[in-house]
């Protein structure tokens, strides 16, 4: 199966390098940047799972893309989405399947609408990594996980041939046939997660040493917009969420967090806002969301506002 990542960042990086190692076909889908740094640096893992160097990965324009790939990992930011997609457009070909692991839901009637439900697989990813200035990607704990599934048809051969693609490559991945809801479940822990952490600039250990229950708070508020959508948690899923966001010392932070501490663009209106419209939809009573909504939005036009070349510092 030829295997196409979109997306050379932390996530694509990672998911990538770990599928090149396993001996996979495949071919990162970069910018002239990033294809002149792998050439010249490779690419570098550094994780509690292992850490290896592939010195020549295979990399390909999106200017060079001649025929369509079985299967796309598409890794990036929502607000390179657009780009991203006519990026994309070349390796669609009648059989091409995309497994998107983009954060929220916004982005699946994008996808739809530009290559057709057919080829639009729901996809989720759990991983916290960063990325180097030289490229090298640092897995930040030890979990690494893909689920996808087709929204409409719980098993085929086509996604069969998927999972086998994806196997054993030292990150786990699951073919689920309730993705939408695995979907919806990892949306309102991260709206939560990338919320709180950004709104008190701490991680979840330190916001719970400080007050146990905000944090449990916010997650109610999003729990009930996915539960008004019709995608309610499961009881465990949502004692470990929970759990999670309320452990003391706990040193997790949301990637939005650190995006905002360096400067970076964020996925307010991905992440946040999307999710507060369905909740102000039903009607619901959504204070913390609001205020983390409206304090990375803040942040945002303070960036417009002091944005220099590099794209990453504020004055």
């Amino acid at each position: 199966m030829r295997i196409l990542v979109l997306g050379s960042g932390a996530t694509g990086g990672y998911y990538g390098a770990r599928l090149l190692a396993a001996g996979r076909d495949v071919t990162f889908l970069v910018r002239p940047r990033s294809a002149q740094q792998f050439a010249e640096n490779g690419l570098r893992v550094v994780s509690p799972n292992g850490d290896l160097f592939i010195e020549h990965p295979p990399t390909v324009l999106p200017l060079d893309v001649r025929e369509p790939y079985d299967l796309i990992l598409l890794s990036c930011k929502a607000f390179d989405l657009d780009a991203a997609m006519d990026s994309l457009a070349p390796a669609i070909g009648p059989n091409s399947l995309i497994i998107p692991m983009l954060n929220g839901m916004a982005h699946m009637g994008a996808l739809d609408a530009r290559f057709g439900k057919e080829h639009v697989l729901g996809g989720v990813c759990f991983i916290s990594a960063t990325r180097d200035a030289d490229g090298t990607i640092r897995h930040l704990n030890d979990l690494a996980e893909i689920l996808f599934g087709d929204r409409y048809v719980p098993t085929s051969p086509e996604l069969q041939a998927v999972q086998s693609a994806l196997a054993d490559a030292n990150f786990k991945a699951t073919l689920r046939p309730d993705i939408q809801q695995r979907m919806w479940d990892k949306w309102a822990f991260l709206a939560t997660a990338a919320g709180m952490t950004s709104l008190m600039r701490a991680s979840l250990g330190d916001i719970a040493a400080v007050d146990p229950t905000i944090s449990l708070r916010l997650f109610a508020e999003c729990t009930a917009i996915s539960t008004a959508e019709g995608y309610p948690p499961a009881e465990q899923v949502r004692e470990r969420e929970a759990g999670r966001l309320s452990q003391l010392g706990s040193t997790f932070t949301a990637s939005m967090m650190r995006d905002i501490e360096s400067g970076a663009p964020v996925e307010a209106q991905h992440v946040l806002g999307d999710l507060l419209a369905y909740g102000r939809k039903h009607g619901l009573s959504t204070p913390l969301l609001e205020v983390a909504l409206t304090h990375v939005r803040c942040y945002e036009e303070r960036r417009k506002r002091s944005w220099v070349p590099d794209g990453r510092r504020m004055q």
